[in-house]
């Protein structure tokens, strides 16, 4: 039984729809042999099945995902594959469902409250078409006041992705700018002279700049030189001779 190992493990991977952990695979050949078999003696199996399909004379190999092993196609023959299943394929996730579903896989455990905070608008047809086709999962309930149901991503989830593990997501620092953006984006900040201007100014602006200034300080004189100019003092007006002997004679 033991030299057959290899093939009762190929056959187990092989007729799966989704990946097979080592204990399953123990837990089937318990069954099938009566015979307990030793996770390092599965394992080494399996690493014989890795070798065996490396070659180039196999489309497809045996890939670690999701906590078990599968099948899967090899990357050169991913283009033909992806025009099949386009073809084949008649409904998509949605762009709505697509957010919430990234939202529950980089915040999970998450509510859907705090997913329609994010968002803005409500989750309610997204989780339950996710929850359909089994992407996620509810996890449990949250401390919050009702204790509101809390979700995660399923195993079927990293299957469909084709990821090994939850880890293996790209980290927020790994999505860059779009090429297809018109323009530089603006800097936080500014080099700012001596003389107060900024370093992007260029001479004709500044020269501009102090023009205006010296303008607008010349009005200022002005306004001030007009208010402040001395009233003239009233004149005094002299006696005519004959009118001072006039008075002397009176008196």
């Amino acid at each position: 039984m033991t030299d057959k190992l290899e093939q009762q493990i190929e056959a187990l991977i092989f007729a799966s729809e989704a990946p097979v952990t080592v204990k399953e695979m123990q837990a089937a050949l318990k069954e099938a042999f009566e015979t307990d078999f030793k996770a390092e003696e599965i394992e080494e199996a399996i690493e014989g099945l890795r070798q065996k399909y490396a070659g180039e004379a196999f489309a497809f190999e045996v890939v670690p995902i999701a906590g078990g092993y599968q099948f899967m196609s090899k990357g050169a023959y991913h283009p033909i594959i992806g025009v099949w299943l386009k073809q084949r394929m008649k409904k998509r996730l949605s762009r709505a469902a697509l957010e919430t579903l990234a939202i529950i896989a980089y915040k999970q455990p998450v509510s859907k409250s705090e997913m329609e905070k994010i968002r803005g608008v409500s989750c309610d047809y997204s989780v339950q078409k996710l929850l359909e086709k089994e992407l996620v999962t509810i996890t449990g309930r949250g401390e919050g006041p009702g204790k509101p149901l809390l979700y995660g991503t399923s195993e079927k989830f990293m299957d469909y992705f084709g990821i090994k593990d939850i880890g293996d997501l790209p980290k927020p620092k790994d999505f860059k700018t779009p090429d297809s953006e018109i323009g530089q984006q603006a800097p936080i900040e500014e080099e700012v002279a001596d003389d107060g201007r900024t370093a992007e100014e260029t001479p004709a602006e500044a020269q501009q700049e102090t023009t205006e200034a010296k303008e607008q300080e010349e009005t200022t004189e002005n306004q001030q030189q007009q208010t402040q100019t001395p009233q003239a003092e009233p004149r005094l007006t002299e006696t005519p001779p004959q009118e001072q002997a006039q008075q002397t004679e009176e008196e």
